[in-house]
């Protein structure tokens, strides 16, 4: 009953840009974590950040939820 009077409306930018952010600022913890040189992004792919640390992407959680109707 609720979710059709409350909906996200288009917040799918939002989310993608929240998405990477996330994803870069846990490589960049996780090499002055471990101490190494760089800005991650061999070491610790996305993949990785997602499948093996868990990881969740608000673009693909919010997928199935209701949307505004035009």
């Amino acid at each position: 009953m609720l979710s059709s009077l409350f909906s996200l409306g288009p917040v799918s930018k939002a989310y993608r840009a929240v998405d990477s952010h996330a994803t870069e600022r846990l490589r960049r913890w996780l090499y002055k974590k471990h101490k190494r040189p760089g800005q991650g992004t061999a070491h610790y792919p996305d993949e990785h950040l997602y499948d093996a640390l868990g990881l969740q992407r608000l673009s693909v959680r919010t997928r199935n939820l209701p949307w505004a109707k035009a």
